[in-house]
């Protein structure tokens, strides 16, 4: 099959590139023919290393751009003979719409975040993805027919962007609290801190560790000078591979208010971290309901304290969830994803007409 992975862009910072990243280098793997075409970023260098072809085209949103864009993406679609294009974000899926009609040919969308209002034009693809059963329920409510919507859970344990990868544990005093990710109000850091300053009156041991970068990031710096706990709070900055801190953490910590289905749990899992995290949109799902890692209520700092206490309290404890991260982890798979993926690809092009049986056999 030959797949062009359409996004904004290929730089770091972004899940939703992450997840192309990592989808787009298993389906070369397996045997297809694999293009992405975005503006262009970090990942370029480690995709064509993988086999997948880059192309550039541009997303800014200005009128002129954009219809440049979208007869530069008709000549490539052809040039390429795109069996399907998969768009990763908005601007791309309005770019291929029109593109994708006149080809005849499916549009597959992925609806990466859903709480942006813009995700509802993700519903101009022949199938749309939901990265969590979650996201897929939202989407529904918004308008989009069941019968294009697929569930493809995220996952990402074995995937190119991740290997070879520093696996040594950061030396971390213990007991060591965690977080990875975006410094702004969505991921719950302000409730995470008021949470941490009550653990620590009753653990003075404890610290908690930041590793991260964000719009943000002073905002907090300040909220924390003006805690009894800020001593203990360490802003670690953000860093290109975070695993070897969650290798080196006993807990990690995800106090989310909104996250689809964030691609740092399977990672925090592999690490073998103890997991509290909210119990909000794909959160439980990536935690198996609750059986893989601690769920509290989101935006409610007391919860979050008492399973960080209760944690820190019981070194038994600690151990018992790291062993439960690693509950059916093999289903947070990159292979797992690309083989569900590939087989909506199949449905799509059954749907349009196309030829039955395009993909290669779903082998890992």
């Amino acid at each position: 099959m030959r797949i062009l992975h359409l996004l904004n862009h290929t730089t770091q910072s972004n899940g939703h590139v992450h997840a192309a990243v990592d989808l787009a280098c298993e389906q070369s793997r397996l045997g297809h023919i694999v293009a992405v075409a975005s503006g262009g970023g970090d990942f370029d260098a480690l995709l064509a290393r993988n086999g997948v072809k880059v192309f550039t085209i541009d997303h800014r949103r200005k009128a002129a751009t954009l219809l440049r864009s979208a007869w530069a993406l008709r000549r490539l679609v052809g040039r390429f003979s795109a069996d399907i294009v998969h768009a990763h974000m908005m601007t791309s899926a309005v770019l291929a719409w029109p593109v994708c009609r006149l080809a005849g040919i499916p549009l597959v969308a992925t609806v990466h975040n859903e709480f942006e209002k813009s995700a509802i034009l993700m519903g101009l693809g022949t199938r749309v993805i939901a990265v969590s059963a979650a996201v897929g329920t939202s989407m529904r409510r918004r308008g989009i027919p069941a019968a294009k919507l697929r569930v493809i859970l995220n996952g990402t344990i074995g995937s190119a962007r991740l290997a070879n990868r520093e696996t040594t544990p950061i030396a971390l005093a213990s007991p060591s609290i965690l977080f990875v990710g975006g410094l702004h109000p969505r991921k719950g850091l302000a409730d995470l801190f008021v949470a941490f300053d009550l653990v620590h009156r009753r653990h003075r041991q404890a610290r908690l560790h930041i590793v991260g970068d964000g719009p943000f990031a002073q905002t907090y710096r300040d909220m924390v000078d003006g805690l009894s706990c800020r001593e203990a709070v360490r802003f670690e900055g953000s860093k290109l591979d975070p695993f070897p801190w969650m290798r080196g953490a006993d807990i990690f910590v995800l106090p989310s208010h909104a996250d689809p289905a964030p691609l740092v749990l399977p990672e925090a899992r592999e690490a073998g971290c103890a997991i509290v995290a909210t119990q909000v949109d794909g959160i439980p799902e990536l935690l198996e309901g609750g059986e893989a890692g601690v769920l509290v209520p989101a935006r409610d700092p007391e919860a979050l304290a008492a399973a960080l206490s209760g944690l820190i309290a019981t070194p038994d404890a600690i151990s018992h969830w790291r062993e439960r991260s690693q509950f059916r982890i093999d289903h947070l798979r990159i292979a797992r994803v690309a083989r569900e993926t590939l087989d909506l690809y199949d449905e799509a092009i059954l749907q349009l007409g196309g030829r039955a049986g395009s993909a290669l056999p779903r082998t890992n």
